[in-house]
């Protein structure tokens, strides 16, 4: 689960990590508001969107006065905002987020993550900040600095100071940066993230070290502990399939592709996109409908398959262990009792009573396109769409 900017910020000021005054606007004379509470001429019009890159995609503006804070917001507030992580639709403009302008005296990144190499959290930070890590990741990689972090253990004094040295900070400066890092390790750990990042974290003049941004990334299987974070989701940036497929208990993430997979397991879902691709295809998306593959849940399946104009074809692939094989085909012939799926399909079932599942889809109504072994299901369905590359 993702969060805005400006609700990141919040859980930074209550761990006391330095953040600038700025408040949610909601409509333009909200924003206005925001800007009388903050008795200052400079400020920063921010959108706020699940995405990065707003700056550059013009979501973001220095305003100095009231009539630049209205304009501002008036050519912010409502637009379609497109950047490198929107994709060419772009991301509707709902909040803003008004906020005191710093001054800036360096520019720098930090972020936290987990580290599956290595089973450890590890903090990075690096000088290059205002641009895109994995801009930095590519082409300097030696100007990003990591600490690891033990699984149960806390970020140590000595590597937040480690880190603040690294950055070439000095002074007071390290001192305030080893402040900050601590904070920000502390809001991570406590909220279960598994991401953060700052880009960017500043040095301002007066040598305090400030998050002028915030991204925070949640581990969804952890967010029973954390019904306040549950309150701050924001469905309306979520994919309006995902969320719906969400609300059935079913595991999908949207893709670009045209072939619509629907299968039992996380493992075996990654392994049939793969498949598809080696054969010329792309995947439309990943489906896990888990072990209950009944008619309710596959019915549900192709309705949020389907729901994407770009699939062609769909292939359904089952490992009957958990659940027998002929329940599922039966489950998926009963699912198209309610649902009309005018593309081809094709069922690959393995397992337990495969036979008898194979000849009940060979016996049904419906067309199925039955295949003999996952390479064969994965041929098949990507011929089926017509489009091989």
């Amino acid at each position: 689960m993702k969060i805005h900017e400006y609700q990141g910020k919040e859980l930074f000021r209550n761990a006391g990590v330095p953040v600038p005054n700025g408040f949610p606007a909601f409509s333009v004379e909200e924003a206005m508001e925001a800007y009388k509470k903050l008795d200052t001429d400079r400020v920063v019009v921010k959108a706020q969107i699940h995405a990065g890159g707003r700056g550059k995609g013009g979501g973001v503006k220095l305003a100095n006065g009231t009539e630049e804070v209205e304009k501002y917001a008036n050519d912010i507030f409502g637009m379609k905002l497109v950047t490198h992580q929107t994709g060419s639709k772009g991301k509707l403009v709902q909040r803003l987020l008004i906020e005191e302008a710093s001054d800036i005296a360096q520019e720098l990144y930090a972020g936290i993550i987990l580290d599956r190499s290595s089973g450890k959290f590890v903090f990075m930070v690096s000088s290059e900040g205002g641009v895109e890590i994995e801009k930095v990741a590519a082409e300097t990689p030696e100007k990003i600095i990591k600490e690891w972090i033990e699984p149960n253990q806390d970020l140590k004094q000595f590597q937040a100071r480690k880190l603040a040295f690294a950055l070439g900070l000095s002074g007071v400066q390290i001192k305030h940066a080893v402040k900050t890092f601590l904070s920000l390790w502390k809001v991570f750990k406590a909220y279960d993230c598994s991401l953060m990042e700052i880009n960017p974290l500043v040095v301002t003049k007066s040598d305090e070290v400030i998050a002028l941004d915030s991204k925070i990334n949640f581990d969804d299987n952890a967010l029973f502990r954390h019904k306040d974070i549950q309150e701050m989701r924001d469905l309306s940036e979520e994919e309006p399939s995902e969320v719906e497929a969400d609300s059935f208990n079913l595991n999908y993430i949207k893709l670009d592709g045209n072939v619509g997979c629907m299968v039992n397991g996380a493992g075996l879902a990654m392994g049939t996109m793969d498949i598809i691709k080696l054969y010329g295809g792309e995947p439309a998306n990943f489906l896990d409908v888990g072990g209950v593959a009944n008619a309710e849940t596959v019915a549900h399946g192709f309705k949020i398959i389907l729901s994407d104009p770009n699939v062609k074809s769909i292939l359904i692939n089952i490992f009957g262990g958990i659940v027998r094989c002929d329940r599922v085909a039966q489950g998926v012939i009963d699912a198209l009792t309610q649902v009309e799926v005018t593309i081809p399909v094709v069922i690959r079932l393995e397992g337990t009573n495969a036979v008898e599942a194979r000849d009940l889809l060979k016996n049904a109504e419906h067309n199925f396109i039955v295949a003999n072994s996952l390479a064969d299901a994965a041929e098949k369905a990507v011929k089926a769409t017509g489009e091989e590359s």
